[in-house]
């Protein structure tokens, strides 16, 4: 798929611009935050917004932002639905709170807390078992890419969830793609080079269904910020972004969002 039809079917895609605010936060910096981003975000058609905050303060998110256009998640869900898992949070717990996403498998989650890709998949199974909408991160290294093994790390991230919970699945869910060489440094893929991954990731998910493939939303995760959105998000399989530091300014992740919207 390519040309003018290949646009008008991305065009039909739902897009999604999704905070993850990582470990940072407080109720004060928080209320102002949110205040924000009420102000400047409203409804537009194709286009979700949607913020993945710390656990303690899912309660004030919930409160602030029910009956708003912003969705709300986690950064994590544990792959058990209850039991004793000190310190774990289930899929169920998270819609108690009203999420509607969550992250599986970002990459400070596999490198910092040793989450395999079979433990991923199971996360990603649990989520979609309690009703949750799980982002999928996957994303290569950067002695990875240099390697030249990207599309051979991403593919193995992407197969252990395809094997485990089908290619059904993802007509529920959304893959992020996130270079890990890319995160939090500053540095950003080029337009071509996030492109091209995920132009294989859709390809890999059409061999199986095509038009699952042609519908699924991939968003870009790396650095992203205001100055760089328009361009990213201009290219034919990126659909949104999934957004760090730039999602704890209002400003910034407005911007960001507009982007979205006019891509």
């Amino acid at each position: 798929m390519r040309g003018s039809n290949y646009l008008e079917i991305k065009a039909m895609r739902s897009r999604l611009v999704a905070g993850n605010w990582k470990m940072h936060g407080s109720l004060a910096a928080n209320r102002r935050l949110l205040d924000g981003l009420k102000l400047g975000l409203q409804a537009t058609d194709g286009v979700q917004y949607s913020v993945c905050v710390p656990y303690p303060y899912l309660a004030q998110v919930e409160a602030e932002l029910k009956g708003s256009d912003i969705a709300w998640g986690a950064q994590s869900v544990s792959e058990w639905p209850q039991g004793a898992y000190t310190g774990e949070v289930s899929g169920a717990m998270l819609r108690d709170f009203g999420c509607r996403h969550v992250l599986v498998g970002h990459s400070e989650r596999r490198a910092l807390y040793g989450e395999t890709d079979k433990q991923v998949a199971a996360k990603f199974q649990a989520a979609q078992g309690a009703g949750l909408i799980p982002i999928l991160c996957v994303g290569e290294s950067l002695q990875e890419r240099e390697s030249a093994v990207t599309e051979i790390v991403v593919g193995r991230q992407l197969a252990a969830v395809l094997d485990s919970s089908g290619v059904g699945s993802l007509a529920n869910a959304v893959i992020a793609y996130e270079p890990v060489w890319a995160i939090g440094t500053g540095r950003t893929a080029t337009p071509q080079q996030a492109q091209a991954v995920h132009a294989f990731i859709r390809g890999v998910v059409a061999r199986q269904d095509a038009k699952l493939a042609a519908g699924l939303t991939i968003v870009y995760g790396g650095s992203v910020k205001a100055a760089n959105a328009k361009e990213l998000f201009a290219m034919a399989d990126i659909d949104g972004g999934l957004i760090g530091g730039a999602a704890l300014v209002a400003e910034e992740f407005i911007a960001i969002c507009a982007a979205a919207a006019k891509a």
